[in-house]
C-alpha cells in the first residue's frame, strides 16, 4: 500500500528527480484529455496529479477513468476539498494547509474524509502544504480563505516545513497556486530542503526547462507543472526532459 511513498523515497535516496504533470478536470476533457495523457505517456511522465482548487464540474471520475485506461502512470489525487474524490485513483495527497490557520484546512475537513479514505483502498499519502506568495491572490488562497507564506521568508518557510515534518507529515508540497505571477525562488527551496528529511514537491508558476531544472538542483525532489502546458502541451515533453536529465548529469554549485 505504500508502493509511490516508497517510490519518491527511493528516487530521493538516490539522487533521482520526478516529474509530476497536474490536471485540472474542469479544464481539460475530451480529445484534450486525451491528447495530452498521450504526451505524458510518451514523455515518462512519473505521475498524473489530478485535482484544483474549485472543480465544479464533478467529472474527476470520469478523468481518473480515461487516464487509467490510456496509460501506466500512477494517479493521485490532488485535492482542493474532500469531496474531490474517486477510488478509481492509485493515491492521493492528503493535505493539510500548515502555512495557514484555517482549522477546516489543518484537521477539520480530513475528519470528514478520514472513514471514506481508509475504505477506498487509495494509498494515502500525508503532505503538509504550504502556499508561497506568488504575485496575486490565486485560487487556492481564496478558496481556502488563507494568507501565504511571503515569498521573501525563507524562515518562515523553513520552520513551517520542519514543523510539518516533526508533526509526522511525509511529504512537503509549497506551492505557488494555480495561475502563479511567480515561481517559488531556489533560495527558499534550497533552505527547505536543507532543513528537513522528507521529500520536498514544488508547483507553481514554473513556465520553461530552465526553472524546471534550477528548482530540481536547488532541492525539489518532485516538480509539479499544469498551467504551462495549457496553451502548448508539447512543452511537457522538454519539462519532463529538464528535470530527468539531473538524474544523468552532475552538477556542481
Amino acid at each position: 500500500m505504500n508502493e509511490i511513498y516508497n517510490t519518491i523515497i527511493a528516487n530521493k535516496q538516490a539522487g533521482k528527480k520526478q516529474f509530476a504533470l497536474l490536471i485540472d478536470p474542469d479544464k481539460i476533457t475530451g480529445k484534450g484529455l486525451l491528447k495530452l495523457v498521450d504526451l505524458a505517456q510518451q514523455a515518462a511522465v512519473d505521475f498524473i496529479f489530478v485535482g484544483g482548487s474549485l472543480l465544479s464540474n464533478g467529472n474527476i471520475d470520469e478523468c481518473v477513468s480515461v487516464i487509467k485506461s490510456n496509460s501506466s502512470i500512477p494517479v493521485v489525487l490532488f485535492p482542493g476539498d474532500n469531496i474531490h474524490y474517486t477510488s478509481k485513483a492509485n493515491a492521493i495527497l492528503f493535505l493539510s494547509l500548515i502555512s495557514g490557520r484555517n482549522p477546516e484546512m489543518l484537521i477539520g475537513k480530513h475528519v470528514v474524509a478520514a472513514p471514506m479514505l481508509k475504505r477506498s483502498g487509495l494509498e494515502i499519502l500525508p503532505t503538509g502544504y504550504m502556499l508561497i506568495e506568488s504575485g496575486k491572490a490565486t485560487s487556492v488562497s481564496y478558496m481556502s480563505n488563507t494568507t501565504p507564506i511571503p515569498s521573501n521568508k525563507n524562515d518562515i518557510a523553513v520552520c513551517t516545513a520542519m514543523a510539518g515534518e516533526m508533526l509526522g507529515m511525509k511529504l512537503i508540497f509549497m506551492d505557488g497556486g494555480s495561475g502563479a505571477l511567480n515561481p517559488i525562488s531556489e533560495s527558499m527551496i534550497a533552505d527547505v530542503s536543507k532543513n528537513i528529511n522528507i521529500p520536498l514537491i514544488i508547483g507553481g508558476g514554473i513556465r520553461t526547462p530552465e526553472k524546471a531544472l534550477l528548482n530540481c538542483r536547488a532541492g525539489a525532489d518532485v516538480i509539479v507543472i499544469g498551467n504551462a502546458l495549457e496553451k502548448d502541451a508539447s512543452l511537457l515533453f522538454e519539462m519532463a526532459d529538464a528535470v530527468h536529465s539531473n538524474n544523468f548529469t552532475q552538477y556542481t554549485e
